[in-house]
């Protein structure tokens, strides 16, 4: 039990560490979905941005990870009806449609792994 606990503690102590520090987005809209340049430093709520329009342009920038849903963005982009995105959370993490795990799902698969192995354990 107190290895579990101890594990738990760690965990939770790292947690503030990581998500302390500024994110860092791409900011440019483009029709040729090509490499961005122009960064921009983003609040403690936000998230980083990779929306493409099928057939058109591709935008990147900060956006509040609260915003980061389909209902949500087809208010905030009204103009485009099919598009596909991304949202992440590690610096410069927009730079292109590659899918990757973001850190709140990581981190949420490690409190869960964690939860599960002291329930083993007790």
């Amino acid at each position: 039990m107190m290895k579990c606990s101890l594990g738990l503690f760690l965990l939770v102590c790292c947690l503030p560490l990581s998500l302390g520090s500024s994110l860092r987005c791409y900011k440019c809209e483009d029709y040729t979905g090509g490499h961005c340049t122009v960064q921009q430093v983003c609040s403690y709520e936000d998230a980083c941005l990779y929306l493409h329009e099928k057939g058109g342009k591709t935008i990147r920038r900060c956006i509040r990870y609260t915003d980061c849903d389909n209902s949500r963005l087809s208010q905030k982009f009204p103009s485009i009806s099919e598009y596909t995105y991304r949202c992440c959370n590690t610096d410069l993490c927009n730079s292109g449609p590659v899918t990757a795990a973001s850190t709140p799902f990581l981190y949420l698969l490690a409190v869960l792994s964690g939860l599960w192995s002291c329930s083993i354990t007790a």
